[in-house]
């Protein structure tokens, strides 16, 4: 059987009802819907929680403190047989190469991962570093240049794809 897992990003909302309709209706078909930081609001997090099956959420850098307190830095878990990482490092810039990711899941608290899942770079990446795949969704929302994107990870046992969907064009 397929989980399909949903990785979205960077949707910058102060409220869930705020998000696009087809990323709304993503969210809800998704077997594991995940967010990798940069809310804004706690509205739309409860928003996005409430409309997934089931969810792993972390905050981002440009949420605030209550934000920050309510919600994890990173998480870690496993679907079927395929170990994630979710993060939104607080400590990147406009561009980092993906492995700098590795020292928030350094190797003596954490089991070696599979796949680390994030936000912040509002563009979509799926690179194969070091034995792990790397995989950013794009943005949560459409820009006047950047169209709103999500991504699937579609799991089978130990097996993983990943495909990209534009879910808005651009502004």
């Amino acid at each position: 059987m397929t989980t399909s897992v949903l990785l979205v990003g960077d949707t910058h909302l102060r409220h869930w009802d705020q998000a696009h309709p087809e990323l709304r209706r993503a969210v809800a078909s998704a077997d594991l819907a995940m967010h990798a930081g940069d809310w804004v609001h706690l509205d739309t997090v409860r928003g996005f929680q409430a409309e997934a099956r089931s969810s792993f959420v972390v905050h981002g850098n440009s949420d605030p403190p209550d934000l920050r307190q309510a919600l994890p830095y990173r998480a870690v878990f496993e679907v079927e047989e395929i170990r994630l990482g979710l993060i939104h490092p607080a400590w990147g810039r406009e561009e980092f190469p993906p492995e700098q990711l590795l020292r928030d899941f350094p190797s003596d608290e954490f089991e070696k991962l599979d796949v680390i899942c994030y936000g912040h770079l509002h563009e979509m990446v799926d690179e194969n570093l070091e034995g792990i795949r790397f995989v950013n969704a794009g943005q949560g929302y459409p820009s006047f240049l950047v169209p709103g994107t999500l991504a699937w990870l579609r799991i089978v046992g130990s097996e993983m794809t990943v495909e990209f969907e534009e879910f808005a064009p651009a502004d």
